[in-house]
């Protein structure tokens, strides 16, 4: 992370301040701060050929795989993305996110809902990946919201916002913990990822449309703006063990990191079990699964 804090650089616009650094862009507005990066790297796993089209203020990324399908992504002039689509030989679209959607005007990033009143067990909400076999982690991660959403949203809303993200169950991934200050996966830790690796892929063979977010964590140990690039490079880094050594699609993950928002111990030291990732199915929130009808 030194060579990245050296790196790094700051400016103001209005009342935002952006940090940028290699790989990274960190956005800081009053007592939000969020961290976006281009996943469009990770497609490259087993391309042929990659293009990249202005299209007005927008690009358009074009990746082609030896098997025919082309994976599609559009992003604005900020690097935020518009649209993710997967299309096969006979040329068949699969959309599997839309991020223009949502209601009102331009794009939302932050919703307030209050918690989700829960119909399952606790232990059946939150899993631990340890112990856990594999139709479990599989249940868990099929499993409708467990509570009713009023429409669908946008990826930006779910990614930034932690009470629509609690309408779905999750699974703690702490059969993977990171060394103080790193990111990286050892091939020991990259082979307990089979089980997710194999939910994932049998949810995916009963629906192409299937998006997961792999959501990364770290302590409280060091600043907060390092910490928010180290956990978000840390979910990078497992959903490119997922693609690279299980076949996961890539397009079908999407990653976020969190810093030391959500501390699973409260501990303002050192501690491994906070320096994790969690996977969540988000499907549902994208296409307004569950949509409750108001009347």
């Amino acid at each position: 992370m030194e060579d990245f804090r050296n790196d790094r650089q700051q400016v103001q616009d209005g009342n935002r301040t952006i940090f940028s650094e290699p790989g990274r862009t960190i956005v800081r507005e009053g007592d939000q701060t969020i961290i976006r990066h281009n996943e469009t790297d990770r497609f490259r796993i087993n391309a042929r050929t990659m293009s990249v089209q202005q299209r007005g203020r927008n690009t358009l990324t074009t990746i082609s795989r030896p098997d025919g399908t082309t994976i599609l992504t559009t992003l604005d002039d900020n690097g935020r993305l518009l649209r993710r689509a997967r299309r096969d030989r006979l040329g068949r679209e699969i959309v599997l996110i839309d991020n223009g959607r949502g209601l009102g005007v331009g794009p939302r990033m932050f919703v307030n809902l209050p918690p989700p009143v829960l119909s399952v067990q606790p232990d059946r909400y939150i899993v631990e990946a340890e112990g856990a076999d594999d139709s479990l982690i599989y249940d868990t991660l099929i499993a409708p919201p467990v509570d009713r959403i009023d429409r669908r949203y946008t990826l930006d809303e779910i990614r930034y916002s932690a009470s629509l993200r609690d309408r779905m169950r999750r699974v703690d991934v702490d059969t993977i913990t990171f060394d103080f200050g790193s990111w990286e996966v050892t091939p020991e830790q990259a082979e307990r990822l089979a089980g997710i690796a194999n939910a994932m892929q049998r949810a995916i063979q009963r629906n192409p449309r299937e998006v997961f977010i792999i959501e990364g964590h770290t302590d409280a140990v060091g600043q907060d703006i390092d910490n928010l690039s180290l956990s978000d490079r840390r979910a990078e880094s497992v959903a490119l063990v997922l693609s690279d050594q299980f076949g996961v699609p890539p397009e079908n993950l999407t990653t976020q990191g969190y810093g030391e928002q959500y501390l699973k111990v409260p501990t303002n030291g050192p501690e491994r079990q906070n320096r994790r990732v969690a996977v969540r199915r988000i499907t549902p929130l994208l296409t307004g699964q569950n949509v409750l009808r108001l009347r």
